[in-house]
């Protein structure tokens, strides 16, 4: 591998803390033997402009900011048809695909995991033609994960504050949708449904329920039906907050293929960033499709949370 770096900052993502620590995290990959070149971007799909029309110049590309500024670089990258290797510096506000990799918050430590890395296979997702890099999700959950301040979500834990706000079920959108997966098909009243291959999303753990591989050519699939009581609705909370998807109103599985029908238009969000308004999608798994930096650490760590 040669010594080409980009250096690509969204100096906005989360409170704008990477701004204090650019320098020694230039000052490390130099002192690595990289030639880094630093592109701050300047407004949303600027990263994926520049990592799209640049990627082939580069022997490695790292991206600090949030899990959109890490799509923007993924998307870049498949678009250009390049494969060099990504390192992700996560610094936004609620970094879901870092706690899945088991990565420092710290920018100078995920700076070092990324020098002591090695390459390691990670699956992506295509929406549409449009690639995702950990979940793409529609209905209740979907959007109200994004816009809650973390520290509502810490107080209240995990998804427990969905209940508030929600005092009777007309509250609640449903929608009457259909997915096609390895020959069957589910079709019903939806107020949630999410494809992830994450092991957090909105920075809620362990919502799929089940062991999260980020490199197995697989998605997690959760899809929630519309409650028919009240009762109903608390017993599908708790069992979310238990990680028990055993309950009649929630069906889970793994896929590495849907297709997703409408007949009224649905918007989906993209890794927490609006992902379109559509009446159908075809939603697919790309194995290794692109290769992360990553040193044994954050592995050993990943592995451990795991419980693989």
């Amino acid at each position: 591998m040669g010594n080409n770096a980009l250096l690509l900052v969204n100096p906005y993502a989360g409170k704008g803390q990477i701004r204090s620590k650019l320098m020694d995290v230039v000052d490390l990959f130099t002192k690595a033997g990289w030639e880094v070149t630093v592109y701050p971007t300047q407004n949303t799909k600027d990263g994926l402009r520049y990592v799209e029309e640049n990627a082939h110049r580069f022997d490695r590309i790292v991206c600090a900011g949030g899990d959109g500024t890490l799509n923007e670089t993924v998307n870049g990258l498949l678009n250009a048809g390049a494969t060099c290797p990504i390192g992700y510096i996560p610094a936004g506000s609620t970094n879901d695909f870092a706690a899945t990799l088991g990565l420092p918050t710290s920018p100078v430590l995920a700076a070092q995991h990324i020098v002591n890395g090695q390459p390691k296979p990670c699956d992506i997702g295509r929406f549409n033609g449009r690639y995702f890099v950990y979940t793409a999700a529609f209905g209740a959950f979907s959007d109200v994960a994004y816009s809650t301040p973390q520290k509502t979500k810490n107080a209240l834990g995990h998804l427990a504050y969905i209940l508030q706000g929600i005092e009777r079920l007309s509250s609640i959108k449903s929608y009457h949708v259909a997915f096609e997966h390895d020959g069957r098909t589910i079709e019903d009243d939806f107020i949630f449904g999410m494809v992830s291959n994450s092991e957090s999303v909105g920075g809620f753990k362990g919502l799929a329920g089940m062991p999260v591989f980020i490199d197995d050519g697989e998605f997690e699939v959760i899809l929630i039906k519309m409650p028919q009581s009240i009762a109903e609705l608390q017993a599908i909370v708790v069992s979310l907050l238990r990680h028990d998807t055993s309950v009649p109103q929630i069906y889970a599985f793994r896929a590495n293929k849907l297709f997703f029908r409408s007949e009224i238009p649905v918007s989906w969000t993209l890794d927490g960033e609006y992902g379109g308004t559509v009446t159908e999608a075809e939603i697919e798994i790309i194995p290794h499709a692109v290769c992360l930096l990553r040193a044994e650490a954050a592995e050993v760590k990943e592995k451990l949370k795991l419980g693989k």
